[in-house]
């Protein structure tokens, strides 16, 4: 099923990536070889436009990937053998009040989804090192293998 309201396919959207968490993650190098990585990204809805963001090192390949190919693709799936697609534009957010709002929405939503990033970045949300990835959803993708034994089509929402 194809939408362009995304709030058809949002509560199963939030109730999967907020228990599966982790997810794979590709950019795309600078010879057009994708490269996966394992991140946690936290996503929420304001004013019915969706919205990730995932706390991680602001030094990377991944700031080197993005930088010359900004468009990410991640992939969520589970024992429970449910599937959630994002494809999306990513970009930094470097602005100090964005920073902050983000880590503190980390630290204050619930885990396993929440976390304190002071864990990993003891030097707080204005550091060099903490960065923080938005990520700008174009294609949303809502699966599993119960529909497709069913022969339902995925649930897919498009920008």
């Amino acid at each position: 099923m194809m939408s362009q309201d995304f709030a058809e396919l949002e509560p199963e959207f939030m109730r999967r990536v907020s228990r599966i968490v982790w997810c794979s993650v590709a950019t795309v190098d600078y010879h057009g070889n994708p490269r996966v990585r394992l991140l946690h990204p936290i996503w929420e809805v304001i004013d019915g436009k969706l919205a990730g963001y995932i706390a991680t090192g602001r030094h990377s390949f991944k700031e080197k990937h993005i930088a010359r190919n900004p468009y990410v693709s991640l992939s969520y799936w589970d024992a429970a053998q449910e599937q959630v697609y994002v494809d999306a534009k990513a970009e930094w957010s470097d602005a100090p009040e964005e920073r902050q709002r983000i880590w503190d929405l980390f630290k204050s939503t619930p885990p396993p989804l929440g976390y304190d990033p002071g864990m990993i970045w003891r030097n707080g949300p204005l550091a060099d090192d903490f960065g923080v990835l938005r990520l700008e959803p174009w294609r949303v993708e809502v699966w599993s293998l119960e529909a497709l034994a069913q022969r339902q089509p995925p649930l897919v929402w498009r920008s």
